[in-house]
């Protein structure tokens, strides 16, 4: 089957290579649909291998080359032994943290997105959703309401980071919310935001391109481009009181974005950090102390929230699929998908890769 495999940065290739095995006990074999490409795709073709590993993986024992992907879903065509909550025929999406189910400090808590042992479909196991199949562990393998689309099926886990990230701010009615970031994460978030009943949102980005199309993705965001105008200044000006918002979240992994985030919020507000710093980043500790607030990790999302998110989206409460610039084939991943989102100038959000074409 065809596959796009990473080798090293800069180096994706499209390649015939051979179908996954017959899926063994609590294993799932599915016809891949739409595969979305992630932030860490681009990171690792940019600059990898970052996640995908150098040596064999210690739980999976995955290495390069790997196969891209994994936000993504299809069809099952074979199930294994032991395997009841789908069955052949079904469409589903791929929840793609893979751990150890027990025996783990984290996993035998159900924290099984904290385990020191975590691997990824896509990015450190053998499978992942820019091929035409996958063979996945049952517990990845989660069925969709009929009211999902394919297309959204390949966005439920891009989603269940945005709804974390407001599941751990404690993002509430009223509330008034500052994302930085205008990629496919930042505006998820923004919309997980809505949905959990924020009533004003401003979202900041250097990029007027993608400023422009987070209002029409969310038409009532307040966007701000930091070149122009103090973020926290604007903000104060705007909100109740004048005192700053009630949540930020950082959705870039950026100094700057950061330093924003804690300048913004209002004295004991929270900020939450999403986007991956590469690097040991400085803040204004004496700000963090003398304003009373919070600031917390987000990482990733526990694994039970593929229901929730999946009943977000299909209501439209989470209308994810406004993310959706471009649509690609196999074939014009690279130079269509990957080229097309490292462009500067930020014309596309997110490119879903369709393995129908």
């Amino acid at each position: 089957m065809k596959a796009l495999r990473f080798h090293a940065a800069k180096d994706l290739r499209i390649e015939d290579i051979p179908a996954p095995a017959k899926p063994g006990p609590g294993q799932v074999l599915i016809e891949n649909r739409f595969c979305g490409i992630c932030g860490t795709d681009l990171h690792e073709y940019a600059y990898g291998p970052i996640f995908v590993p150098k040596e064999p993986h210690p739980f999976t024992k995955a290495h390069g080359p790997q196969v891209l992907g994994h936000e993504f879903g299809g069809v099952v065509k074979a199930i294994g032994e032991g395997v009841s909550h789908v069955k052949v025929g079904d469409r589903v999406s791929v929840q793609p943290l893979i751990m150890p189910r027990e025996g783990d400090y984290y996993a035998d808590r159900g924290l099984f997105h904290l385990s020191s042992q975590l691997a990824l479909a896509g990015l450190s196991w053998q499978s992942g959703g820019m091929a035409g199949a996958a063979l996945l562990n049952d517990y990845n393998v989660q069925p969709i309401p009929e009211s999902l689309s394919d297309e959204e099926a390949a966005l439920i886990e891009p989603t269940a980071v945005a709804v974390y990230a407001c599941d751990r701010a404690g993002v509430t009615a009223g509330n008034s919310v500052l994302i930085t970031g205008a990629g496919p994460i930042g505006i998820l978030t923004a919309m997980a935001a809505r949905a959990a009943g924020a009533t004003q949102l401003f979202m900041s980005d250097l990029n007027d391109t993608r400023l422009a199309l987070a209002r029409e993705a969310l038409r009532d965001v307040r966007t701000i481009n930091p070149k122009s105008a103090n973020v926290g200044d604007v903000i104060r000006r705007e909100t109740e009181g004048g005192v700053g918002c009630d949540i930020a979240i950082e959705c870039v992994g950026n100094e700057h974005a950061l330093k924003n985030c804690a300048d913004a919020v209002r004295k004991q507000g929270v900020v939450i950090q999403t986007g991956l710093h590469p690097h040991e980043n400085p803040l204004n500790w004496f700000d963090v102390t003398f304003k009373d607030i919070d600031i917390r990790g987000s990482w990733a999302y526990p694994t039970h929230y593929w229901p929730r998110v999946a009943r977000l989206i299909a209501s439209g409460q989470i209308p994810a699929l406004r993310i959706v610039t471009k649509f690609v084939s196999l074939a014009e991943a690279v130079t269509e998908g990957f080229d097309q989102l490292l462009d500067p100038t930020g014309k596309h959000l997110k490119i879903l890769i369709d393995l129908s074409r």
